[in-house]
């Protein structure tokens, strides 16, 4: 049988160094507490630097565990990190849409809303957070339905719930709208969760383009589509820009 591989033995060690670290690492620090030469420490954090594993900080130069280790060992993105790399995108996507916005990610065949911004107005409003949404039934749960493997399979064996005339329950319709929404890069909801609401949607990427999350807006169908019940491009773009950010902050650059 082969040996073991040096350099992912070291890596790994590297790895288990920055988790159990309250703060970032420079490379002299992860040398000496290896027992590494500096130029090895420094090789190995540039290869995981490489791969999303661990991230520099610009003004110190110095490295923390980065986005990309976030999906192994878990079923989906912490929702804290999530949370915390979309929280002034979500807050701007609010500003500019006029609409509540939500981030949700998968959940036990859910989508799990991790964060809530209010419409823009005075309106009495109810916090969603924690909210477990359908994933057939709402832009956010479309938007990882047609890009998540995991979350189509969720639902695959189980019976549609209705919850308005406009709900898709019928598995075939709903894997021609999640060809739609891959085609087209952004989902829409239209009165198939609540009468007289509408949203819009778009996957958050992470490291590798892996969909880690949604972001949307929702609101009255007025307000959210155009006269023939279509989203306004408006505010399509509106949504799309927001979720490229967020992925960006994420690691998932091309996207």
């Amino acid at each position: 049988m082969p040996g073991p591989v040096q350099s992912i033995e070291r890596a790994a060690a590297i790895l288990r160094l920055l988790a159990a670290s309250s703060g970032r690492l420079g490379v002299g620090e992860i040398a000496s507490s290896l027992g590494l030469a500096r130029g090895t420490a420094h090789g190995i954090l540039r290869t995981l630097e490489r791969v999303g594993f661990v991230e520099q900080d610009g003004g110190t130069g110095k490295y923390q565990l980065g986005a990309a280790l976030l999906h192994l060992g878990t079923s989906y993105l912490d929702v804290n990190e999530l949370r915390s790399r979309a929280i002034n995108w979500a807050d701007a996507l609010a500003s500019r849409s006029g609409e509540a916005v939500r981030i949700g990610t998968l959940l036990d065949g859910k989508v799990l809303v991790v964060h809530h911004v209010f419409r823009p107005d005075d309106t009495l409003q109810a916090l969603d957070v924690g909210s477990l949404l359908p994933l057939h039934a709402t832009a956010l749960g479309k938007a990882l339905l047609a890009h998540d493997a995991n979350a189509a399979a969720s639902i695959r064996d189980t019976e549609l719930e209705s919850y308005c005339r406009r709900t898709i329950t019928d598995p075939r319709l709903l894997a021609r709208a999640a060809t739609r929404v891959r085609d087209n890069g952004w989902a829409a909801e239209v009165e198939e969760l609540s009468i007289g609401e509408a949203g819009i949607a778009a996957p958050i990427r992470g490291y590798g383009g892996l969909v880690v999350g949604a972001i949307g807006i929702s609101g009255a169908v007025e307000r959210i589509c155009d006269a023939a019940r279509v989203p306004e491009p408006r505010l399509v773009a509106f949504v799309r820009d927001a979720a490229r950010a967020v992925s960006r902050d994420l690691g998932g650059s091309r996207w």
